[in-house]
């Protein structure tokens, strides 16, 4: 009897053994098909970026050396914009061409958080894989990231949604469809992306400084620009309540290890929820890749149903990014109206005052303009 007691328990052992050395192969894939995806996303923002670049650079020089036809991709940089575009299409039925692609890769986002939770945060935006790749620096040099206290925490998460009312009071509520018409066809608005761009080239020293001070807050705090500050991720955890994919616990296996609670980036409470509904979830998978045991937490969309695999949420993420801009392509609204000659002639005379706003308020401009 003692001699089976001690086999079974041995047997045991063995079978908990591989099945978290099975949990921790899956878990390995899981993560490095995310990370393929979001560097795959970064590359082409590079891209772009590069592409974009040396547009603007051909036609600041008056059409000497290499020619770059401009990127369509950057105006995903212009949210404002888009969100000026999309309150306009509603209101008068046109989609205008001043910047579509901008309006296509918004509605696609926002598509995104609908279905997808957040997982433009954790599989798409360079920005979020910055951030994460900050807060990993900060463990691996400190051992750990500092978790503000509760009480200072939840203040802290609301600014990004006071941000996001404030520019949604400031253009769909404030803004006619007058005010709308004059913003998009004005000449600040056909050159924002050029404005972006030479933002960065000519970059002040208060802005370097706070871009530093941001870059170092995230390294000892997970998150910090995401979590307490972006209001495209106010807008996106809003939409994510509504998304039928939930990270969900199976009570009957869990073993209350807590591993996911310590894995989640953003503090969630993921071993005593059943389904993970907070607006802080961005669908990274961590907490299920930290899960020792199989299927205990998965994506589903009830849980009755079926785990969906990490390789195919990703697979979905990226679909939907390439039927939507593919979509926009056919259909004549990807490429803007603009033509070479007209932006380099608006590039060469971009310092004049027809080409500043204040607060969405753009100066009065004529046909000539």
């Amino acid at each position: 009897m003692e001699y089976r007691s001690v086999s079974l328990k041995y047997k045991t052992g063995i079978t908990n053994f591989l099945g978290r050395f099975r949990s921790y192969i899956i878990s390995l894939e899981a993560q490095r098909i995310r990370s393929i995806v979001q560097m795959g996303f970064l590359f082409l923002v590079l891209i772009i970026g590069f592409e974009f670049y040396g547009f603007v650079a051909y036609h600041q020089s008056g059409g000497q050396g290499a020619y770059f036809s401009r990127p369509p991709g950057v105006e995903a940089f212009l949210p404002i914009s888009a969100l000026i575009s999309l309150k306009y299409w509603i209101l008068s039925g046109v989609l205008n061409t001043i910047h579509p692609s901008g309006l296509v890769i918004f509605l696609i986002i926002l598509i995104l958080g609908l279905l997808f939770k957040k997982s433009f945060c954790s599989w798409v935006c360079p920005v979020g894989l910055f951030s994460e790749s900050l807060w990993q620096l900060g463990n691996k040099i400190f051992g750990k990231t500092i978790t503000p206290w509760r009480w200072l925490d939840y203040p802290l998460r609301s600014l990004k949604y006071l941000l996001l009312v404030f520019f949604l009071y400031a253009i769909v509520w404030q803004m006619n469809i007058a005010d709308l018409e004059l913003f998009i066809y004005s000449p600040y608005n056909k050159v924002a992306d050029v404005k972006m761009l030479l933002f960065f080239m000519n970059i002040s020293e208060f802005a370097l400084w706070t871009i530093g001070v941001l870059v170092l807050l995230s390294v000892v705090i997970k998150n910090f620009w995401c979590r307490y500050l972006c209001p495209y991720g106010a807008l996106l955890g809003f939409l994510s309540m509504f998304s039928p994919i939930k990270i969900t616990r199976n009570a009957e296996t869990c073993i209350d290890c807590e591993e996911c609670t310590i894995a989640c980036p953003n503090a969630i409470k993921v071993h005593s929820a059943k389904k993970v509904i907070s607006d802080e979830c961005t669908a990274c998978a961590l907490c299920i890749s930290a899960c020792p045991l199989e299927d205990t937490l998965a994506l589903k969309t009830s849980t009755r149903s079926k785990p969906i695999p990490v390789w195919k949420f990703g697979v979905a993420v990226i679909l939907v990014f390439v039927l939507g801009t593919s979509l926009a392509n056919v259909t004549g609204y990807w490429h803007n109206s603009i033509s070479d000659s007209e932006y380099q002639r608006r590039i060469q005379e971009i310092n004049k005052p027809v080409y500043d706003h204040n607060r969405g308020q753009v100066p009065k401009y004529g046909p000539e303009d």
